[in-house]
């Protein structure tokens, strides 16, 4: 499967945001519905929660739109094997500058080390990238190794919607790449997608109002063959996580 990573990184709001490493930039449906993007964050250091995060790690961690590099940046800090990947040109050089490893690739493209990594990051609401989540985690398991740990970031609220957004800052309104799919997904949603894919919880768990979710892919001595059939729930109401043992630090 491909996506079209023209989409962010032709979106003119998102890099003009990533360089004045401030907002405001927002994903807006069809409906004229937006969703605020937190630029400030993502471009300052890796925050208290990333870090929870990032101890958590297992092996070399492939950070899948790695955005402007905070993340990268802190995992080359502690002398860990990490690479971050992003469509947009300007987020990739930043997470250069600041000292992370990147590359400009879309997680669909080619990438090195595949079948390797030990963990992947879908970060900052990146579970959603391409709008298929199903085909997302099929993806990320052909890059882990067996049994290797995905942790996402998942939507606060019990939603499972797919969506055609645009990057848009009000102002200026989008780029020339238009509307591209994306996806929002809840815990709850996230598990079920995951269990139909083959995946195994590890865990999950909330940190100053953002919800995590950790998987395990199959090991290479599992066999069992993931089911064809998902389920779309759209809009769903807001249900508090359950108190799930999250996967130990390492």
């Amino acid at each position: 499967m491909t996506t079209t990573p023209a989409a962010w990184a032709a979106a003119d709001p998102y890099a003009t945001a990533l360089r004045a490493g401030r907002g405001p930039l927002f994903l807006r449906r069809a409906d004229g519905w937006l969703l605020p993007l937190d630029v400030e964050r993502w471009c300052a250091h890796a925050d208290p929660v990333d870090r929870d995060v990032l101890d958590r790690c297992e092996g070399s961690v492939l950070d899948v739109g790695c955005g402007p590099g905070r993340l990268v940046a802190e995992l080359a800090a502690r002398g860990r094997t990490v690479l971050g990947i992003d469509v947009s040109e300007t987020a990739v050089h930043h997470a250069v500058r600041i000292g992370g490893r990147a590359l400009r690739r879309s997680v669909f493209d080619p990438l090195p080390g595949e079948g390797r990594w030990g963990t992947v990051l879908l970060m900052d609401g990146n579970v959603g990238i391409g709008g298929d989540p199903r085909a997302l985690l099929n993806r990320v398991a052909e890059l882990l190794s067996p049994g290797g740990l995905l942790i996402a970031e998942t939507a606060p609220v019990d939603i499972d919607e797919r969506v055609e957004v645009q990057v848009v800052d009000v102002i200026h309104s989008c780029g020339p790449g238009g509307a591209f799919p994306w996806a929002r997904l809840g815990t709850p949603a996230l598990l079920r997608q995951a269990r139909r894919a083959g995946w195994r919880a590890a865990g999950q768990w909330v940190a100053d109002g953002r919800c995590f979710v950790a998987l395990r892919s199959r090991s290479a001595s599992s066999s069992a063959a993931a089911p064809k059939s998902t389920a779309v729930i759209s809009s769903q109401r807001a249900r508090k996580p359950s108190g799930e043992r999250p996967v130990p630090r390492r």
